[in-house]
């Protein structure tokens, strides 16, 4: 073989192996219409929808995960909602009916306020983390007395450290109030509570000596860390369930401590909080818990999709319209490359400006939208990429997917509701 001949063969090999790579590189279309579920919620919307980005809570899927959480979760455990992860009076109080529970968990001190000035006198609140002693004077010079609503009742004041304890003791006794007191126990996540007990001992004796300004109300010790143990050498449900084991040994040693030291203080109906999403279905009655706290389960939110919970169906998700659609991906500056762009990637080939964007979300419906690659970040305009099978048109919507939903619900102002692909109401959301 000559040179030339040899050349010939070398470039022709080239240009193969580039067609080659084209073909298995070359990105697959993946874009598709809507599921007739979000067709139908379109068309909803775009009839009696607010022109603008909404937070959706489907009832019918909600109402199968309460189901599921009612079947799993059997007295003695009582049911205590985690408002932060549905903060909506309405949904608080539908999901409250559902479950014949009067129990609650907020973790946001303005919350607090929400539910003393709508008179909620029939609840039971457990603080899910300790507040600084300056939360605590902001929210007494606040209340409003005669609204029926009686913090030295119905609020569970959480500590973490004997030093927290003796502020709230201090503002107590300058208040002249009385504190319902619940003590974290760090019973392996490791991000704060008593740890040892001494500390537990050093608590509960200021407890017992100031009866008149605080009460021992019980423990919070959260779990949720034994879902995330991670599995090397044996199975997954194996290893949750080897932690979770964990997580309740040390959970007795305080009790039983606790109780052997200061029987006076365990006399009463104590609350002995722990669960969460993640790991509510592990909990049975041979423990001290009797406190089950879950919220974001009901929604599941995409950060919950876990194999304790695959019986949960996604009953939350963002919706925005479509405010201009563009044939192809056109860049300024870079216009000659757009036919190369769509013509690379069918996901390129239409883009669309949407209302509002920069969501903790992901693309849902309809399939295969994708982030424009060059654009980048908006949360006034977001522009997104599809194929033509995507087919949307100006005024459409498009469906996310949230990864959780404690903060974003908080975001559209109110919360709309669908039951039977229908809006069935829209409730107000706490304010941010």
């Amino acid at each position: 073989m000559n040179t030339r001949t040899r050349r010939i063969v070398i470039a022709g090999g080239i240009v193969i192996t580039l067609a080659a790579l084209i073909i298995v590189l070359k990105p697959a279309d993946r874009g598709a219409p809507y599921h007739p579920y979000f067709a139908a919620l379109n068309a909803e919307l775009k009839a009696k929808g607010p022109g603008r980005p909404v937070a959706i809570v489907d009832l019918d899927r909600l109402d199968a995960n309460i189901a599921l959480v009612k079947k799993n979760l059997r007295p003695p455990l009582a049911f205590r909602l985690v408002v932060k992860s549905l903060p909506s009076l309405a949904l608080v109080r539908y999901i409250l009916d559902r479950m014949a529970s009067r129990r609650l968990m907020v973790f946001h001190a303005p919350d607090l306020e929400i539910f003393a000035e709508h008179g909620w006198s029939d609840v039971d609140i457990l603080l899910g983390k300790p507040m600084p002693v300056a939360a605590l004077v902001e929210y007494y010079a606040r209340y409003r007395r005669g609204t029926g609503f009686d913090p030295s009742r119905q609020i569970q004041w959480l500590i973490d450290t004997p030093a927290r304890l003796r502020q709230y003791l201090e503002f107590a006794k300058r208040n002249e109030i009385r504190m319902r007191i619940s003590v974290e126990i760090d019973v392996g996540l490791h991000r704060g509570g008593l740890q040892t007990m001494s500390e537990f001992d050093e608590v509960l004796g200021l407890i017992a000596a100031n009866p008149t300004r605080l009460s021992f109300s019980g423990f919070m010790g959260y779990d949720v860390h034994a879902a995330s143990a991670p599995a090397v050498f044996s199975s997954k449900d194996a290893v949750v369930r080897g932690a979770f084991a964990r997580v309740m040994t040390a959970y007795r040693e305080f009790f039983d401590h606790g109780k052997s030291r200061y029987p006076a203080l365990f006399t009463g109906d104590l609350t002995c909080n722990s669960g969460g999403s993640h790991t509510y279905m592990l909990f049975d009655v041979t423990g001290p818990v009797n406190d089950i706290a879950l919220g974001s389960a009901l929604v599941k939110p995409a950060d919950f999709d876990s194999p304790l919970l695959a019986g949960h169906g996604e009953a939350l998700f963002i919706a925005a319209p479509v405010l201009k659609r563009i044939e192809g991906i056109t860049i300024p500056f870079l216009e000659p490359l757009a036919g190369i762009f769509a013509a690379w990637n069918p996901n390129w080939r239409i883009t669309y400006f949407i209302y509002g964007g920069g969501w903790r979300a992901s693309y849902l419906a309809p399939a295969g939208l994708v982030d424009n690659p060059i654009y980048g970040f908006s949360t006034n305009q977001a522009i997104v990429n599809g194929s033509a099978a995507t087919a949307l048109g100006v005024d459409d919507y498009i469906f996310f997917r949230p990864t959780q939903s404690e903060g974003i619900m908080r975001e559209f102002g109110d919360i709309i509701v669908v039951r039977g692909g229908r809006i069935a109401g829209r409730w107000p959301a706490f304010p941010m």
